[in-house]
């Protein structure tokens, strides 16, 4: 396991409260005891605790391209990304890492959105796209590694688990009366709803783009 966090606000030149994104990431420390990190940019605040697995030296998050235009937060493991990484290489990619995690940002600078499609794996990752101003949020086909979304006044928060979102102060932690019902009768809360009003579940086999404060969620898978 990892834990992955962060926020965006919907407008990129008010700041952030780096604070709420470290708190938000601490509270996951039980899915990453290994290491911590945070990054951020205009109106953008990334965490991550790490479980290390691969490139126990080398893989650690948030973690940046060469140029800093792309950086991700990344929950999983990519099955192929040996596979990935040799096509990359072929293509002309250059690796700092042994990591699956920097595989996840060639792959996006060289294929874009297009790039999920090629990885195989359990995973869920934040992408932060800074020459379009993007974020790019993923949760693979099974759904085996959790990612939750809410808006919260003019800011995107997210996180691998509801405890980091309920970190916000101004989250009004209202009951899903419908995520109870669903509950009771299926033992869980079916659907992208969760327990707490506002909350959902990214799906699996979906991805969502955050861009200039819209939204837009797409079927992947």
């Amino acid at each position: 396991m990892c834990g992955i966090a962060g926020i965006i606000s919907d407008n990129l030149n008010e700041s952030i409260n780096i604070k709420l994104v470290e708190e938000m990431t601490n509270s996951l420390v039980h899915r990453g005891p290994d290491g911590c990190g945070i990054f951020h940019d205009r109106g953008v605040g990334l965490g991550h605790r790490r479980l290390s697995i691969i490139d126990i030296d080398g893989g650690h998050q948030p973690m940046s391209s060469n140029d800093r235009n792309v950086t991700v937060t990344y929950n999983g493991e990519i099955y192929n990304f040996q596979k990935l990484r040799k096509e990359l290489q072929s293509l002309g990619c250059q690796f700092k890492t042994k990591s699956d995690t920097e595989v996840i940002i060639h792959a996006y600078q060289e294929w874009g959105i297009e790039s999920v499609k090629k990885f195989d794996g359990m995973f869920a990752f934040a992408l932060w796209d800074r020459s379009y101003s993007r974020l790019f949020l993923v949760r693979d086909r099974m759904g085996v590694k959790p990612l939750y979304w809410t808006k919260i006044k003019n800011k995107l928060v997210f996180a691998s688990e509801l405890k980091a979102i309920l970190s916000d102060p101004d989250f009004n932690r209202g009951v899903n009366l419908n995520a109870l019902s669903s509950y009771l009768t299926f033992r869980q809360a079916v659907g992208d709803i969760a327990f707490f009003d506002g909350i959902k579940k990214l799906m699996p086999g979906h991805y969502m783009i955050c861009e200039n404060g819209n939204i837009l969620i797409k079927k992947y898978y």
